[in-house]
C-alpha cells in the first residue's frame, strides 16, 4: 500500500467524520484521526506519514519501538493503545507521546518515575469501563475522579482525557454516558481536551456523541496481516 492508496482512504474516513459531525452541529476540525497501525509494517506508517498522517496507535512495545527507530527523526506521534504491562512501563515512558490506556495507581506513578526529565509530560488518557458488563481492563467510571487527581498531582505526566472501547453494537447510551463523564470531570476545572471513543465500524456515533479523537485502522489500512 502507497501513500496515495492511503491519502485515498483518509479521504473516505474524513468524509464519514464530516458528515457525522454536520449532522452533530460540529465542525470536522473538532475531531482528529489516531491511524491504528499495530500489525502494519514501517513501510505502511511511512506511506501513511506521506499521505498525511501524524498520530499512530500501537498495542505492542516492541513492535512499535522498532518502527521508531526505523523511521528515526519524523513528525510521528506515537499513542500506546494496548494493555499497559508493568515490565513494560519504563519503554512505554521513554519512547511513546501518549498512553490511552492508564487504571491503575501504580502505573501512573511507575510512567511518572520512569518519564525522561528532558522529555515533555507523557499525554495521559484513563481507559473507561463504557458497559457494566464488559468484562475488559477498564476503570469504572465512578473511580475515575480520584485517578484523575492522581494524574494531576504527577509532574512528568498530563492527563488530556478519556478512553473508551465499546462491546461489539454498543448502545447509543453507553457513548453519551462516557461524554457526560467527561463534561463533568471539565466542568470540575480539570480542562480535558481529548475524548477517544469510536474505530472504523462506530466512528459514526463516537462523533455524534462528542468523541475527538477517533482510532482508525481497517478504514486506513485494510485488514490487519495474518
Amino acid at each position: 500500500m502507497d501513500s496515495s492508496d492511503i491519502a485515498a482512504r483518509l479521504a473516505v474516513v474524513r468524509d464519514r467524520i464530516g458528515r457525522a459531525a454536520s449532522g452533530a452541529g460540529r465542525a470536522l476540525r473538532e475531531i482528529r484521526i489516531l491511524a491504528v497501525s499495530k500489525a502494519h509494517g514501517v513501510e505502511v506508517v511511512r506511506a501513511a506519514l506521506r499521505a498525511g498522517l501524524t498520530g499512530f496507535g500501537e498495542n505492542y512495545v516492541g513492535e512499535a519501538v522498532a518502527k521508531m527507530d526505523a523511521l528515526g527523526s519524523s513528525n510521528a506521534s506515537w499513542h500506546f493503545i494496548g494493555r499497559l504491562q508493568s515490565n513494560k512501563t519504563r519503554l512505554v515512558a521513554e519512547r511513546f507521546d501518549w498512553v490511552h490506556t492508564v487504571i491503575r495507581e501504580r502505573d501512573v506513578l511507575r510512567l511518572n518515575v520512569r518519564r525522561p526529565a528532558d522529555s515533555p509530560p507523557l499525554n495521559i488518557c484513563i481507559q473507561v469501563r463504557m458497559q457494566g458488563d464488559d468484562a475488559r481492563p477498564a476503570l469504572p467510571a465512578d473511580e475515575v475522579p480520584g485517578l484523575a487527581a492522581l494524574i494531576g498531582a504527577q509532574e512528568r505526566l498530563r492527563l488530556r482525557g478519556l478512553m473508551g472501547m465499546p462491546m461489539p453494537d454498543a448502545p447509543r447510551d453507553a457513548y453519551l454516558r462516557l461524554r457526560a463523564l467527561f463534561d463533568e470531570l471539565n466542568g470540575s476545572g480539570l480542562g480535558l481536551d481529548t475524548l477517544s471513543m469510536g474505530m472504523t465500524a462506530d466512528l459514526e456515533t463516537a462523533v455524534e456523541c462528542g468523541a475527538t479523537l477517533v482510532r482508525v485502522g481497517t478504514a486506513l489500512f485494510g485488514p490487519r496481516p495474518r
